[in-house]
């Protein structure tokens, strides 16, 4: 699932993930990938840390750590570059704009290969 607020670089990445072969549910924020994760079965999270509603990437990323701990998650920022220990364990950070190879060596590393 890739949850990003702005419309543009969210098409960019599902857009390079199903190119390679991922199937790719889209978000445009936390609230809206929160709601269609508790109806569906999500193996890798890709999220902005900054976006509008009740709660915010980084929050969303523990979420889903606490209630699906082998769900992959990569967070991504142009904005912030969170401490470490304020990811969910196992998580990536990539700093926007991600470029595809970067992209596709954090899948990789998460063991999530198209």
């Amino acid at each position: 699932m890739v949850v990003e607020d702005d419309g543009l670089i969210r098409m960019d990445l599902a857009d390079t993930l199903q190119d390679a072969g991922y199937a790719v549910l889209e978000a445009a924020n936390a609230d809206e990938a929160w709601a269609i994760m508790l109806e569906t079965n999500v193996s890798a999270l890709i999220t902005d840390i900054d976006m509008p509603g009740s709660m915010d990437g980084l929050e969303l990323a523990r979420r889903v750590c606490d209630r699906w701990p082998g769900c992959r998650i990569i967070v991504i920022s142009g904005r912030y570059n969170p401490d470490p220990a304020k990811l969910p364990a196992d998580a990536t950070f990539l700093t926007k704009p991600v470029g595809e190879t970067e992209l596709f060596k954090a899948l990789e590393a998460h063991g999530l290969a198209a």
